[in-house]
């Protein structure tokens, strides 16, 4: 039963990317850009922020030094 819950799914996704006019091949590509993208921005957005955090680490020990 919920397997063919599951095809029915996959079926109106399908039907989805039709009415679309997006073929099969075309939304792979697109779904893998959009990984590819998505991964690029999570990973330079976590490197500005270490080096945010880098930053006030440093002014808050020279600071501490300066007292």
């Amino acid at each position: 039963m919920d397997l063919w819950r599951e095809f029915e799914m996959s079926a109106r996704i399908g039907d989805m990317w039709q009415e679309l006019g997006i073929s099969g091949g075309t939304a792979i590509i697109v779904l893998i850009a959009l990984y590819f993208v998505i991964k690029w921005a999570v990973k330079n957005g976590i490197k500005e922020a270490y080096n945010e955090i880098e930053k006030n680490k440093m002014q808050d020990e020279l600071e501490k030094d300066k007292n």
